[in-house]
């Protein structure tokens, strides 16, 4: 008589964000043995709509769909919307959620920031289980020429450029830390803790190209055009195109992530529906293509970007493609993020004052301008780095959950 052997425990992942829920469900796609319910996850913010192409599996919690979406100390706004949608009762919630699950499974992950590693640490440490955190926002590149002055002019955001000394302390309680960069590596295990950079996290889920564009950019320079996934979109979309509009030797492309009910166009412009995937915004004398699921294929065919958004930019940027940003009212993109993210990028990104002359000056200058975009191309390249973190991520979960 034959025995079989004993069934692994589920892994618990939380993830708090669009772009973790995106990670944490390509982790999960290196861990094939974690499919057919073998997995749980628990998304802190959204729906975890990146979750649902993920066989079999079981999705715990309810959905917190936050005004802020996700970034509740961005603003005083922020923060007052996201508490009058039930932030605290909900967060409880999930809390208690995590520390149920985790008692049953074999090891936890988080994919996310200090909150979801404290939930992460607590639920870990009662049910006696590994723990692995995957930090994909902090980087030692955001303390570049900060200084006091700067730290002080961003005490709202101190926790995002730097990590808090209770951060470090759950970190260092952690059997396995991954990071974004090398040189965020050297800042935490110069502190204790066991971090290591296995690849860039936002590369390693760059889907591939979708469809073919050369139709539609008739050998012209491309523009690339990334309102967000936030709703910053509806101010930056408006001024994107008219921007455009003064840049007419560039093909700009629209990497549109929501439906065409959700498009904000200025003042006298007209949207023509082609199919679900494909519209033209036209006015000014232009005609803007706003493409649906074909990120993968604008961000590879673009010559010079525009955006407002967080790892979008971040991914132009590591194929070397000079990134123009300028700051929105929010809930992501908002001055104090794009100062960041410049420090971040170094001259791989451009902030500009948002006005549409202003934005197209600077991508005509970058398009003209075949040093400085070598300049910024290389920037990119060595600030983002290579893809390949996940598949080593799903390798040290696998060591540490048979441990």
């Amino acid at each position: 008589m034959s025995v079989s052997p004993p069934r692994s425990r589920p892994l618990l992942l939380l993830s708090n964000g669009t772009a973790e829920d995106l990670i944490g469900a390509r982790l999960l796609g290196h861990l094939p043995e974690h499919g057919g319910g073998e997995a749980w996850v628990l998304p802190l913010v959204g729906a975890g709509r990146a979750y649902a192409a993920v066989p079999g599996v079981t999705r715990l919690g309810a959905a917190l769909d936050l005004p802020s979406g996700g970034f509740p100390f961005g603003s005083l706004e922020n923060l007052r919307a996201d508490l009058q949608a039930g932030l605290v009762g909900a967060s409880l919630g999930q809390w208690r959620d995590a520390v149920r699950a985790a008692r049953g499974a074999g090891a936890v992950a988080v994919v996310g920031d200090a909150y979801a590693l404290m939930i992460g640490s607590l639920a870990a440490r009662l049910a006696a289980v590994p723990l692995i955190h995957v930090q994909p926002l902090l980087s030692a590149h955001y303390l570049e020429g900060l200084g006091v002055g700067g730290a002080l002019r961003e005490l709202n955001a101190l926790g995002a450029n730097l990590p808090m000394p209770y951060e470090l302390r759950l970190a260092r309680a952690a059997r396995a830390v991954f990071v974004r960069d090398a040189a965020t590596a050297r800042y935490y295990a110069a502190r204790g803790v066991r971090a290591r950079w296995a690849g860039s996290f936002a590369m390693d889920v760059l889907p591939p190209p979708e469809r073919d564009l050369s139709p539609l950019t008739g050998g012209r320079p491309v523009l690339a055009l990334l309102p967000g996934s936030r709703e910053d979109h509806r101010e930056s979309l408006p001024l994107m195109l008219r921007a455009a509009a003064h840049v007419p030797e560039a093909a700009a492309l629209v990497a549109w992530p929501h439906g065409w009910d959700a498009v904000t166009l200025p003042g006298g412009w007209t949207l023509q529906e082609q199919d679900a995937q494909t519209a033209w915004a036209v006015g000014e004398g232009a005609r803007v293509t706003l493409l649906r699921g074909a990120f993968g294929a604008v961000a590879r065919a673009a010559d010079v970007a525009v955006g407002t958004a967080g790892t979008a930019n971040e991914q132009l940027a590591g194929l070397g493609v000079p990134v123009v940003a300028f700051p929105t009212r929010g809930p992501q993109f908002t001055p104090g993020f794009a100062r960041r993210q410049r420090r971040l990028l170094g001259e791989a990104l451009s902030v500009v004052n948002p006005d549409p002359a202003a934005v197209a000056a600077e991508v005509g200058a970058l398009l003209t301008d075949g040093a400085r975009r070598a300049r910024a191309a290389r920037a990119g390249l060595a600030r983002v780095g290579p893809a390949g973190a996940l598949p080593v991520i799903a390798a040290e979960i696998r060591r540490l959950a048979e441990g």
